[in-house]
C-alpha cells in the first residue's frame, strides 16, 4: 500500500491507528494501577502479622520504626481493637515466666511463608505484565475487541485473587487475636497472684520489725528507769553524807566555841550567827496569818534564845571629825553590788519593758526626756516625762549626791543596797515560770548574807528601793504562777527595810514613798516660783477624774464616779484613759489638774495611784476613798491629820448610792478649801525628787525625807537589839498600818478596811 493510501482520511473522519494507540494505553494503566494497588494491600498484611509477631514474641526489632508502629495501631483500630490492648498491655516488657508454646511459634511461621508466596506470585504476575505492554506497544495494528476482551478477562481473576488473600488475613488476624487474649488473660492473672503474694510478704515483715521496736523500747524504757533509780539512790546518799558532815563540823564548831567561852569568861565575843540561806526547795513555808506576826527568828525557840542575847555591834567614831561632826548618826555606806543587779540592766535597757521603750525613759539620770513649755504649763526648767517605775534609778543617783556617804561600813548607820529590783522583775511579770523572776533576787539575798557588813545587824541596818508597788514581790509560795516574785518573802529580805510604791498594811518591813512626778527641780528658786504660780491660778471646775473604767471588777467604784462627774456636766471634768494614751502625755494631766479644785483618786489596779502625787504638785485637793490609798502609806511624807489636804468619801457610800460627789464637794465651806489648798501647796517639796545633778538648798524634797525615816527606823532596830527585845515584836504584824501610821494600837474606824484581806485592795 502506498503512502498515499495510508495518509487518506477514513470515513469516519478519525485514524485508525491513533485510535488503537489510546486502548493500548489505557489499558497499560489500569493494569499497573491494578497490580500497585494488590501490592500495597499484599505489604500491608505483610507487616500486620510481622508487627503481631513481634508483640507476642517481643524479639524482634520489628517495630523499631514510629512509622511501622502507627500502621499498627491504626488497621487494629479500625479492624479488631483486642489488638490495641496487646499493644498497650505489653508495652514491649515480658516477664521471665511468660513464653510462648511451640504450636503458636508453628502457626506464626507458616502464616509468614504463606505471605511470602503471596508476595512472590503477585511480582511475577507485575513482571509478566510489563511484558506484556511492551510487546503490544511494538505491534502496528490490535484490534479494539481483542483488547477489551483481555482487559475484561483479567480483572476476575485479580479481583478473585485479592479477596481470597484478605479472607486469608482476617482468619489469621482472628486467630492471633484469640491467642492473645488467651495470654494476656493468664498474665493478669499470674501478676494478680504475684501482687498479693508480695502483700502477704510485706504484711508479715512490718508484723515482725514492730514486734521488735515494741521489745526494743520496753528494753529502753526498762533501763532508763533503772538508771534513773540508781542515780536518784547516789544522789540521795551524797545528800545524807553532806548533812551528816555538815552537822558533825558545826558540833565541833559549837564544842570549840563553848571551850573557849569557859576557858576566856571575861573576854566572850558578841554572838553574831549569820542564818544559812537556804535555796527556795528548802525554804520552810511560811505561815500566812498569827505566826507571821512574829518576826523570822522567833518562830524558832533555839534562835529566839540568841537573839535575846545579841547587841548591835557598836559604830566606830570618825576620828577626823570626832565631836564637831555634823555628820554623826547620818552616814550611809553604798554597798558596791555586782554590776549584773543594776548597771546592765540600764545597758539591756530593750529588755526591760514590752510596750515602752525604757532607753528614753532612763535618760537624764533616770529623769527621762526634758519638756518644753510651749503651752505655759510648767515651768521654764527643772520638767521632764518621768516614768514612775524609774524611782529606783533616780533614788541612787540621788544617793550618790547624798553629803554623809562614807567608805567605811563601821561608821556608817544605814547601808544601802543599789538593787534594781523593779527593773528586775518587770522583765518576767508576765512569764509563767517563777523560776527567773526570783533568780535575781535570791542570789542578791544570797551575796548580802555572806558579806561582813551583813553580820553586824544580821541585815536590819540595810534598806534598798523596789520602784514597783509591794504586791510585785509578795508572791504566793505556794503558786509559782502567782503574779510578782518573792523577794519580800526571804528570810534574809525580812530584815532588812524595802522601799516601795505602796506598802503593805499587814507586813511591817515595808514603807511606801512617793511616786516620782514630772517635776525635779535643780534649785530653791524653782520651787517657790512654781508654788506661787498654783496659788494664783484660777480654776474652772469643782473637781475632776483621770482615769479608766474597770468593768471586769465589781468592787471598783470608778464607774460609778465616771458616771457622776458626767451628769454634772460644767462642775466636772473626765479625762479618760483609753487605748489613745492621752493619761500618758503630761500637758494633759497637768492642764486638767490645774483647772480643778478637786481631783478624785480613787482605788485603781492596787490602793495607790501616780495621779495623787500629779494633782499634789498642781495644787489640786485630793478626794480619797480608801485609808489604804494614802493615809496608812506615805507617813514620811504626809501630815498625819488627813483633813488637812483632803476629803474623804467611804468608797461603800459610792457604791451604793449614797454618796453624791458633787453635794458633797459644794457643802465644803470656802475658808477650808483656801486652808487644804495652802496646805497641798506647802507638800509639794515632799513628794518632789530634786534633779540628781544638782542639789537643793533649804529646801528637803522626798529624798531626803525617806533618808531620814530610814535613819530613824534603824536606830530604833539598833536600840532594841541592844536591848536584848526581839524587832517588831510589841505588835501583831497584821497591825502593822495602825502602829506605824496612827502610832497607837487598839479599836479604830478603819479596822472594817484593813481587818481581812481580800485580793490586794482591801474590802
Amino acid at each position: 500500500m502506498s503512502s498515499e493510501t495510508l495518509m487518506e482520511k477514513p470515513m469516519s473522519g478519525k485514524f485508525r491507528c491513533r485510535t488503537q494507540s489510546w486502548y493500548i494505553v489505557l489499558v497499560s494503566f489500569l493494569l499497573w494501577l491494578t497490580l500497585y494497588m494488590c501490592y500495597l494491600y499484599s505489604s500491608s498484611v505483610t507487616f500486620r502479622k510481622r508487627g503481631h509477631s513481634f508483640v507476642a514474641n517481643n524479639h524482634t526489632g520489628f517495630l523499631d520504626s514510629s512509622q511501622s508502629f502507627h500502621v499498627v495501631v491504626r488497621d487494629d483500630e479500625t479492624q479488631d481493637p483486642s489488638h490495641v490492648e496487646d499493644i498497650d498491655i505489653v508495652d514491649n516488657v515480658v516477664d521471665d515466666d511468660e513464653t510462648e508454646t511451640d504450636e503458636d511459634k508453628t502457626t506464626e511461621f507458616s502464616d509468614v511463608e504463606e505471605v511470602n508466596q503471596v508476595i512472590d506470585s503477585m511480582l511475577s504476575e507485575d513482571q509478566n505484565g510489563t511484558d506484556t505492554d511492551s510487546a503490544k506497544d511494538n505491534e502496528d495494528v490490535t484490534s479494539n475487541e481483542e483488547v477489551k476482551n483481555m482487559d475484561e478477562d483479567d480483572k476476575p481473576v485479580v479481583q478473585s485473587s485479592a479477596q481470597d488473600k484478605r479472607k486469608e488475613g482476617r482468619s489469621t488476624k482472628q486467630r492471633k487475636g484469640t491467642t492473645a487474649n488467651v495470654s494476656e488473660r493468664q498474665r493478669d492473672k499470674k501478676s494478680e497472684e504475684d501482687q498479693e503474694r508480695r502483700k502477704e510478704d510485706r504484711v508479715v515483715k512490718q508484723k515482725e520489725t514492730a514486734n521488735v521496736l515494741e521489745r526494743q523500747r520496753g528494753e529502753n524504757v526498762e533501763d532508763q528507769a533503772a538508771k534513773r533509780k540508781g542515780a536518784a539512790n547516789f544522789l540521795e546518799r551524797q545528800r545524807g553524807e553532806n548533812v551528816e558532815d555538815q552537822t558533825a563540823k558545826r558540833q565541833e564548831n559549837a564544842d570549840v566555841s563553848e571551850r573557849q567561852r569557859e576557858d576566856n569568861p571575861e573576854d566572850q565575843p558578841v554572838e553574831k550567827m549569820l542564818p544559812a540561806v537556804k535555796s527556795r526547795t528548802e525554804r520552810p513555808q511560811r505561815p500566812r496569818r498569827r505566826e507571821r506576826n512574829k518576826p523570822a527568828d522567833s518562830l524558832n525557840p533555839v534562835m529566839e534564845k540568841r537573839i535575846e542575847k545579841v547587841v548591835a555591834e557598836p559604830r566606830r567614831q570618825n576620828p577626823v571629825q570626832a565631836g564637831s561632826d555634823s555628820c554623826s548618826g547620818r552616814y550611809i555606806y553604798i554597798h558596791n553590788l555586782p554590776r549584773k543587779f543594776n548597771q546592765d540592766l540600764l545597758e539591756n535597757c530593750r529588755s526591760l519593758s514590752f510596750w515602752t521603750d525604757m532607753c528614753g525613759c532612763a535618760s537624764n539620770l533616770g529623769l527621762g526626756a526634758r519638756l518644753s513649755n510651749d503651752e505655759k504649763l510648767y515651768s521654764n526648767s527643772g520638767w521632764f516625762a518621768t516614768n514612775q517605775f524609774l524611782l529606783e534609778v533616780i533614788f541612787h543617783n540621788r544617793m550618790k549626791q547624798y553629803k554623809c556617804l562614807t567608805k567605811d561600813p563601821l561608821v556608817a548607820s544605814a547601808i544601802y543596797v543599789p538593787y534594781y529590783a523593779g527593773l528586775d522583775v518587770g522583765r518576767y511579770l508576765w512569764d509563767p515560770d517563777g523560776f527567773m523572776r526570783d533568780y535575781d533576787a535570791l542570789n542578791l539575798v544570797k551575796w548580802l548574807a555572806s558579806r561582813p557588813e551583813w553580820k553586824r545587824m544580821w541585815g536590819r541596818d540595810h534598806f534598798l528601793v523596789a520602784g514597783r508597788i509591794n504586791w510585785d514581790f509578795r508572791r504566793d509560795p505556794k503558786n509559782e504562777s502567782d503574779w510578782g516574785n518573792e523577794l519580800l518573802n526571804f528570810d534574809e529580805s525580812r530584815n532588812m527595810t524595802t522601799l516601795v510604791l505602796e506598802s503593805s498594811p499587814w507586813n511591817y518591813n515595808d514603807f511606801a514613798i512617793p511616786y516620782p512626778t514630772y517635776f525635779h527641780p535643780s534649785r530653791d528658786d524653782a520651787v517657790f516660783q512654781w508654788q506661787n504660780k498654783m496659788r494664783r491660778l484660777k480654776r474652772r471646775f469643782l473637781f475632776s477624774f483621770a482615769g479608766a473604767r474597770r468593768p471586769g471588777r465589781h468592787e471598783s467604784i470608778r464607774n460609778e464616779l465616771i458616771e457622776q462627774c458626767l451628769a454634772s456636766r460644767r462642775r466636772c471634768r473626765f479625762l479618760e484613759c483609753d487605748k489613745t494614751q492621752k493619761c500618758h502625755k503630761p500637758a494633759n494631766v497637768m492642764r486638767l489638774f490645774q483647772n480643778s479644785i478637786f481631783c478624785l483618786q480613787p482605788p485603781g489596779d492596787s490602793y495607790t495611784r501616780r495621779s495623787i502625787f500629779d494633782s499634789i504638785i498642781a495644787g489640786c485637793i485630793p478626794v480619797f476613798f480608801h485609808p489604804g490609798s494614802a493615809y496608812v502609806q506615805y507617813i514620811w511624807h504626809f501630815p498625819r491629820d488627813y483633813n488637812k489636804y483632803s476629803v474623804m468619801i467611804p468608797e461603800s457610800d459610792v457604791k451604793t448610792g449614797k454618796a453624791n460627789i458633787e453635794r458633797i464637794l459644794t457643802r465644803v465651806s470656802r475658808d477650808r478649801r483656801v486652808a487644804m489648798k495652802d496646805e497641798i501647796i506647802k507638800m509639794i517639796p515632799k513628794v518632789i525628787y530634786a534633779d540628781p545633778s544638782s542639789r537643793l538648798g533649804e529646801i528637803e524634797d522626798a529624798f531626803d525625807l525617806t533618808v531620814k525615816g530610814i535613819l530613824d527606823r534603824v536606830e530604833t532596830v539598833r536600840n532594841q537589839m541592844n536591848e536584848g527585845r526581839i524587832v517588831n515584836y510589841d505588835f501583831e504584824e497584821e497591825e502593822s498600818w495602825k502602829y506605824f501610821a496612827i502610832g497607837k494600837l487598839g479599836p479604830h474606824e478603819w479596822d472594817a478596811y484593813f481587818s481581812r484581806k481580800i485580793g490586794k485592795h482591801g474590802p
